[in-house]
């Protein structure tokens, strides 16, 4: 083996070629806009995979009770949500017909079915039983092995605990597979955070930002299919638009919204 094949190099350390060769085509011709429906939508999983990787980061270090790192991997996280929204803006320049030219070879593959997207709500504290029960054994026991354990809402409740905060006990080793329900006695801990430690408030607001980044990605996302596809079935067997309509406006961190009206 020469020296040039041995060494590490760009297109080694990254993959290039097998990764310049996952974009398969499924549609007659192939038609010309489904090279950039599939790049799109394989780049949100790979965002998805570093979200996910932040977040594990980010609740290590809530839970260490480091604000400058905590507040670093959040804004890092909100940025990566703004690159997915503006994704959109891409697929849009695809005309409802130019989709409808090869939407009939994706049968029943629909991004309702992207575990990755389930893993990244289940980190954010989603723990309904309907949000996996569709996917693959596997995907379903990984979604199940997250959900027992703390969502970032719950890290962030044992970071604030940590500076001082009188969290209730009865939060903070909760049932982690239950759903988190908002209540006034960590708004009122909020509220004093806000008051009196600044530090702290600036983790709640990065919290606020990755939260209306995601109800904003939600939004785009459904104006988006319904300008492509209208009212009709998704592809997947989903109702489309309306099921998508139904994602919007649900906060994550309820608590933090509930104060906004006391600030």
């Amino acid at each position: 083996m020469s020296d040039y094949e041995s060494a590490v190099t760009y297109s080694s350390y990254l993959a290039i070629d097998e990764l310049l060769n996952i974009q398969r085509t499924v549609s007659a011709g192939p038609e010309h806009d489904e090279m950039l429906f599939i790049i799109i939508h394989q780049t949100y999983e790979l965002w998805f995979k570093q979200i996910l990787h932040e977040f594990k980061y980010a609740q290590k270090n809530l839970e260490l009770g480091d604000t400058y790192s905590s507040l670093a991997t959040l804004g890092r996280i909100r940025t990566i949500l703004k690159v997915c929204v503006s994704q959109i803006d891409i697929l849009e320049t695809m005309t409802p017909r130019q989709f409808n030219s090869f939407r009939s070879f994706l049968a029943s593959s629909s991004g309702f079915q992207s575990a990755q997207f389930r893993e990244v709500e289940a980190v954010l504290g989603r723990r309904d039983s309907k949000m996996s029960g569709h996917l693959p054994p596997d995907a379903q026991e990984k979604i199940n092995q997250i959900k027992a354990q703390r969502s970032v809402w719950d890290s962030a409740l044992v970071y604030f605990s940590k500076r001082g905060h009188s969290i209730p006990g009865k939060y903070l080793e909760r049932d982690f597979t239950a759903h988190y329900e908002p209540n006034k006695d960590v708004q009122n801990v909020l509220l004093e955070i806000h008051k009196k430690d600044p530090e702290t408030s600036m983790i709640c607001e990065r919290l606020v930002d990755i939260d209306e980044g995601l109800q904003e990605w939600r939004y785009r996302h459904v104006k988006m299919v319904e300008r492509t596809i209208g009212h009709k079935t998704g592809t997947g067997g989903s109702s489309g638009v309306d099921y998508l309509n139904t994602t919007i406006s649900h906060p994550v961190f309820v608590d933090l919204w509930a104060i906004r009206d006391q600030l």
